[in-house]
Formats: C-alpha cells, sequence, structure tokens
C-alpha cells in the first residue's frame, strides 16, 4: 500500500489498461499537450503517442460520436469530459447511441466505452459547472454509472470500467483530485455493482456515495461522541445500485439516512427510499430520512454554497431526527 492522490490513481488505471491492451486510447478536450485540464492524464502523450491520447476540439458531441463509433468497431475509446456539465452537449450519443445500440442491433454491436471526468460543485464556480447528473444517466438502461469516494476505489472500479463490455459513465469529484488516501500496490479490480460497507454499527445506517462521503465521514465522527453507532455505507455505483447491501444493513439498523449532492427530486436517494420502504418496510422503526442539495439553482458566494451542500450539521440533525423521531 501507498499513498498517492486520487488523480494519480485515476492515471495509473489508465495507464495500467492502456500497456494491456492496444485497443484502449484517451481523447478529450486538453488530455494531451496540457497534460489533462485536472492533470489527470499527466505524462500519458510522452508515454503513449498522439494515436493514443487525442487532444479534441471543444465539441463534444462529435468527439463523443467519434468514440461511440470507435467503440462499436472494436476499440476501447476513454472519453474525458472536461466536466460532466458539458456532457449535456454530447447527451444524445451518450444517451441514444451509447447505451442503446447493444439492443437495437440485436447484440450485433457491442459499445465499450467510458466517458468520464469531473462532476458536482467544486467551490465558486456557480450555476453552470457544479450540477450532478448521476441520477440523470443512472435513470438510462444501457449504462453503467460509478462515482467513486476515494483512491482505491477510482483505480480499481476505473479499471473494471474500461474492460466491461458495457458503456460506463464514471463521475469523479472535482475538489478530490488532489484528495489523497492508500492504494494497494500491483493489480487489482473492483467489481461495478458491489458497495462497501465502510464501517460496521448498530444504531443507524447512512448511505452516500461519492464526495458526500467526506461529509458522512465527519458526521459519523460526531455522533460517536455522541454514543451513536452508524453503520456506514458507500454505494460507489449508482446503476446498478447494491440494494442487498442496504437491505441487510437496514434490517439490521432500522433506520435509514442517505445523503447524496444531487437535487431532492427524481434523485438516487428517492430511489432508495422506495426500494427500502418496499423490501425493509417491516423493519424500519423510522421513516427513510434524506439529505441532498438544495432545490434551486448553486449560487456563487461561498456562505450560500455551504449552506447549498449537504452539511455535517444536516446529516447529525438527520441522524438524530430518525433516532428520536424529532
Amino acid at each position: 500500500m501507498r499513498e498517492i492522490a486520487f488523480r494519480e490513481a485515476l492515471r495509473e488505471a489508465m495507464q495500467e489498461e492502456m500497456r494491456a491492451n492496444d485497443r484502449v486510447f484517451l481523447l478529450g478536450e486538453e488530455v494531451a499537450e496540457y497534460n489533462g485540464a485536472y492533470k489527470v492524464s499527466q505524462g500519458m502523450l510522452e508515454e503513449f503517442g498522439e494515436k493514443r491520447v487525442i487532444d479534441t476540439p471543444i465539441a463534444e458531441l462529435g468527439f463523443a460520436g467519434i468514440a461511440v463509433g470507435a467503440a462499436m468497431n472494436g476499440l476501447r475509446p476513454i472519453c474525458e469530459f472536461m466536466t460532466f456539465n458539458f456532457s449535456l452537449v454530447a447527451i444524445d450519443q451518450v444517451i441514444n447511441s451509447a447505451a442503446k445500440i447493444n439492443s437495437m442491433s440485436d447484440g450485433q454491436f457491442l459499445c465499450p466505452i467510458v466517458f468520464r471526468g469531473p462532476t458536482g460543485s467544486a467551490g465558486q464556480l456557480a450555476q453552470q459547472h457544479s450540477q450532478n447528473f448521476e441520477n440523470w444517466y443512472a435513470n438510462t438502461p444501457g449504462l453503467k454509472v460509478v462515482v467513486p469516494s476515494n483512491p482505491a476505489d477510482a483505480k480499481g472500479l476505473l479499471k473494471s470500467a474500461i474492460r466491461d463490455e458495457n458503456p460506463v459513465i464514471f463521475m469523479e469529484s472535482e475538489q478530490m483530485y488532489g484528495f489523497k488516501g492508500m492504494v494497494p500496490e500491483g493489480e487489482y479490480t473492483i467489481p461495478i455493482g458491489v458497495a462497501n460497507v465502510v464501517k460496521e454499527g448498530t444504531d443507524v445506517t447512512i448511505v452516500s456515495f461519492g464526495k458526500m462521503m467526506l461529509r458522512c465521514y465527519d458526521a459519523v465522527a460526531a455522533l460517536e461522541a455522541e454514543g451513536i453507532n452508524v453503520e456506514l455505507i458507500d454505494l460507489r455505483t449508482v446503476r446498478p445500485i447494491d440494494y442487498d447491501t442496504v437491505i441487510t444493513s437496514v434490517k439490521k439498523t432500522n433506520r435509514l439516512v442517505v445523503v447524496e449532492e444531487a437535487w431532492p427530486l427524481a434523485s438516487i436517494s428517492s430511489e432508495i427510499s422506495h426500494i427500502v420502504q418496499r423490501r425493509a418496510f417491516d423493519y424500519l422503526d423510522a421513516p427513510v430520512h434524506r439529505v441532498t442539495s438544495m432545490d434551486t439553482n448553486l449560487p456563487y458566494a461561498p456562505t450560500f454554497v455551504e449552506a447549498y451542500l449537504p452539511n455535517v450539521e444536516r446529516i447529525v440533525k438527520a441522524v438524530k431526527s430518525v433516532l428520536y423521531k424529532l
């Protein structure tokens, strides 16, 4: 094990897969000469050359279409969006081509492609650069959606995504590229669709994913200081969702709080709440509580940004509300 940054873990995953399989290549805005907008692809142009690390114009619909066509013809593209906010320009290729070509062709065409890049808020970037689209893409059959919360998971899950025969949406927090964590030496993968029970507990279950796991760690520490024993689950992927792990936990703790960065309407937390009340209703001692971003466009002022996002205070309050029915 060694401690490396989130961006380094992602780079290692891409490098290892590109060394092992010459059909894997990376394309996107500034991924080559500039070493990536967030330096994720630093040094990759020098190692793999301009035919496998490709700078594209600022034309997401165009280069996403090129990547989908390449995947249909046997290559394995990694298509980087500078931010998933810009993926909206390319969403026709993602939803109507990549996600559907296997089904529409009756299995004659596969689309082994990874669309990856930063998601969510990153401080004062305002409304058009701070949105979460995990639930949008998770709504689409044919896609898998991965949202890692730490460097070790990021590397293992990205390697699995690159090897997958299906299109994978791989979303990385823009604020976590410099976040460091312990990552195993050598070859390893993490299966898509398997949640991680980060901490076992008995009083309440908290489910989250991505950057919000960091807020949950702080909330769990504050709750533990008050004698509240939390079971914490990192979903890792939001399509498919590992419902069984969540249900097993709820049957033990009898209470559930779901934390996510997206807006509340039609969110991942809404889906989990529905499944839990359907499959584990008799085990619940309190209604499921959600903690999401506020149902408004993200403000610019830093004080408003903090109030907009899920924070430790709101998570702690939600846990106490399901424990004490406040």
